[in-house]
Parts: structure tokens; C-alpha cells; sequence
């Protein structure tokens, strides 16, 4: 497996933003879009994305094979929420692992749960999707979304040799389609892909960020 950047590196974080203001888009009003419901919030947050985001799963969709379609789990997350699973994660990894430094914490946290000030799902930046079929039933893809390295032993990550051979065929489909749709995957959740965000502009070179952490309005 190659060396993953983790979000909490400091070269994500020095990376400028130049945000561009484009506006927060509900994907359940495109069709044919089928969303999850499992991480519906009561204002419809985590069905937003930035309009950027949203024109490259739709593009997605002509790379997929037939009877195979997406999955939107989650997009935008209020930096709040963020903060709060932040640190909720960070004090579990704490109280597993009394000798570690504040930065080993951080570093650990951030496999799983972005820092609050660059994370990407708070930028509307970032989705967490998976695949269906043709009649909605999901595929096997190794883990559960939002499996985290503990509970999985590893196998959330995207390159992870732990999973079955279906499994990694069906991450394979999905990081080909997001992949020429012009998106990210953070390597440690195979879910997780992004557009416009620091993390994105890290694997691109693309210099800066098209999008920064704002709160939906």
C-alpha cells in the first residue's frame, strides 16, 4: 500500500483556499439520484453539495456499468457537527491509548474523522457514497459505510487486502467512475471522495481550493 497523506498532515491545512461561492445543492432533486436516509438530519444538510460536487456524480453516472448505479450516503456537515465527531472520536482514542501525544491522537483521529478546519465535508466539498444495484440492494464492498480502522481491522481502507475479491472489484467500479468524474478518495475510507477541497487539490496539484468550511445559509 503506498504512504496515505492523512488530513491532518500540515501541508493539507497550508494549502490556500480560494473560495468561489458556489451555492449548496440538494441532490434529491436530480433524477434518477437515489439517496440514503441514514444520515438524514432534520434541516436536509447531508443531502447538500456544492454545485461542482453535484455535476461530477452526475458525470459519474455514464462510467458505471449497467445495473449499477450510486448510492449519496452524506454530503455537506455543519462545522459544528464535524467538531463534535471530531472530538468524540479523538476521546475514545485517548482513553484506548493513555501514552499517546496530543499529535498521535490527532493523527489517528484523522483517518477517520477529518479535522474540523479542513474538513471537506463541511466545505460541501466531500460525499460518502457506495453502489446499488438495479434494485437498491447495496453491493458487498468489504465494509459497511463508516467502518471505522479499529472496528474493520483496516479493511475501510480503499487499497485494503482484507476483503473479498467481489469486494474489491466493486471498489474498483466505484473508484474508476468517481475517478474520471474528476473526484478523490481519501485512501482511508473507500467511501469518502471529494472535489474542490484542500485534500483534492493535494492529489491534483491543482494549487489551492475552490472551496473552504462555511456554514450553510
Amino acid at each position: 500500500m503506498t504512504e496515505i497523506v492523512l488530513m491532518s498532515d500540515p501541508k493539507i491545512a497550508a494549502i490556500p483556499v480560494k473560495e468561489c461561492d458556489e451555492p449548496l445543492l440538494d441532490v434529491r432533486r436530480q433524477d434518477p439520484f437515489p439517496v440514503d436516509a441514514r444520515e438524514q438530519d432534520d434541516a436536509g444538510a447531508f443531502a447538500h453539495v456544492r454545485e461542482g460536487v453535484l455535476n461530477r456524480l452526475l458525470d459519474a453516472r455514464k462510467f458505471l456499468p449497467d445495473g449499477i448505479r450510486l448510492l449519496f450516503i452524506e454530503g455537506y456537515r455543519p462545522p459544528a457537527v464535524q467538531s463534535f465527531y471530531f472530538e468524540r472520536y479523538a476521546e475514545g482514542l485517548r482513553n484506548d491509548n493513555p501514552g499517546w501525544s496530543p499529535e498521535q491522537v490527532r493523527a489517528a483521529a484523522s483517518r477517520f474523522v477529518s479535522p474540523p478546519e479542513i474538513a471537506p465535508h463541511s466545505a460541501g466539498a466531500a460525499v460518502d457514497v457506495t453502489l446499488v444495484d438495479a434494485e437498491g440492494r447495496e453491493l458487498d464492498m468489504g465494509t459497511p459505510v463508516d467502518a471505522s480502522p479499529e472496528v474493520s481491522k483496516g479493511a475501510c481502507y480503499t487499497a485494503a487486502c482484507n476483503i473479498s475479491a467481489e469486494a474489491r472489484g466493486n471498489r474498483k467500479i466505484l473508484t474508476e467512475a468517481l475517478t474520471a468524474a474528476g473526484m478523490v478518495n481519501y485512501p482511508t475510507e473507500w467511501w469518502h471522495w471529494s472535489y474542490g477541497d484542500r485534500y483534492w487539490a493535494l492529489g491534483t496539484g491543482g494549487g489551492h481550493a475552490l472551496y473552504g468550511p462555511r456554514e450553510r445559509g
